[in-house]
């Protein structure tokens, strides 16, 4: 019966440490603030992730909510932009219409390590004979401990106005033990989404 308990609460544990969970650890918006998605003309989407190909998934999931007014950076911002002008390449996103930035980056990946400890029993649970009370020393018996890796996930969500050219809304998430890039990313775009909606910081007409 010990046995059983035991392998049920390592499945359990498995099952645990295996989900998926994003949530916001903190967010802010600027006072009073509310952005309109239909009002919009145009919004630059941009991923900050080394790999080529999360970054046009992740932009092409962010652009998804979007209302067909995004843009995403990987064709727009190509090889004639001077990206260490500043002040150039922000006279241009206002030239070419832009409302609004978008920006995405992963900013910290996190290692935890959990020990689940093994079973450890005595037997026999009562002995009769010489051999049973001497074998009492050694008669315990254990089972291995596990350990297991937790990975927890930290994405900064960030939206400019260009017209004003400041920040208007942060956010910063965590997802632990994500199942693949994509379901990470949709994650963390839904949950920002619905965190903007929630604060009445988008309105969805």
């Amino acid at each position: 019966m010990k046995n059983k308990l035991i392998l049920s609460a390592v499945i359990i544990s498995l099952l645990f440490f295996s989900c998926t969970s994003t949530r916001i650890t903190s967010s802010w918006a600027e006072p009073n603030k509310q952005v309109t998605l239909t009002n919009l003309n145009k919004v630059l989407v941009v991923a900050l992730l080394k790999n080529e190909t999360n970054r046009h998934k992740a932009e092409d999931e962010m652009v998804t909510y979007l209302k067909g007014k995004g843009i995403v950076s990987y064709n727009y911002l190509d090889d004639n932009f001077n990206k260490k002008n500043e002040e150039a390449l922000r006279d241009k996103i206002r030239e070419d219409g832009f409302d609004a930035a978008i920006t995405l980056r992963l900013i910290d990946v996190e290692k935890e390590q959990t020990y689940t400890p093994g079973n450890i029993a005595t037997y026999p649970t009562y002995y009769r004979t010489f051999g049973g009370y001497y074998r009492r020393s050694f008669s315990t018996y254990s089972t291995p401990g596990t350990y297991s890796t937790t990975k927890i996930y930290t994405v900064e969500t960030n939206v400019f106005s260009i017209k004003e050219d400041k920040i208007i809304w942060t956010g910063i998430t965590e997802t632990t033990n994500p199942e693949g890039v994509d379901k990470m990313i949709n994650e963390v775009v839904k949950t920002v989404y619905k965190k903007m909606k929630k604060d009445n910081f988008i309105i969805n007409k």
